[in-house]
């Protein structure tokens, strides 16, 4: 009997554990993006998420930029030096108040302070050089993408 009420424990706590997904599963707008937050160096979000699945690199009108590619997930770092802007389509990703990919614009109204929408897309922030915005791209309704990041110009 104490082995099966065991097992039964350690089935349920497997079960919650995928459910809940991974620790830094949350998207803190104006923050942060699976544990990456705006500024983190290149070797602190290897030491987050691992080393990426790809590194892209270039230049751009801004100067020389790094991206660094996951599952879902890119973390761009403009000039090299830190984070600028991490975007996610991951599903498993939401805010303290559930919104993510897949999410209305109804909910993200509901669901994120001070944020504005459009037809195509709900924001947070000013864009503003050296401003902090999230953005939520809209598709038929439903949110498709989150980017956290600061505005280059």
């Amino acid at each position: 009997m104490a082995v099966k009420r065991a097992a039964a424990l350690a089935a349920a706590l497997s079960a919650a554990a995928v459910l809940s997904g991974p620790a830094g599963a949350t998207i803190h707008p104006q923050s942060s993006i699976a544990g990456v937050k705006l500024g983190m160096t290149q070797a602190e979000v290897i030491g987050v998420l691992g080393p990426a699945d790809a590194i892209q690199t270039g230049t751009n009108e801004f100067g020389h930029y790094t991206v660094f590619r996951y599952v879902r997930l890119r973390v761009t770092f403009q000039g090299d030096v830190s984070v600028t802007a991490v975007k996610t389509s991951r599903k498993s990703e939401k805010t303290p108040h559930g919104v993510g990919v897949g999410s209305t614009r109804a909910q993200v109204l509901a669901n994120v302070l001070k944020v504005r929408c459009t037809r195509r897309e709900c924001h947070r922030g000013r864009f503003l050089p050296g401003r902090r915005v999230t953005v939520f791209p809209l598709y038929h309704g439903k949110v498709t993408s989150i980017l956290v990041g600061f505005v280059i110009d």
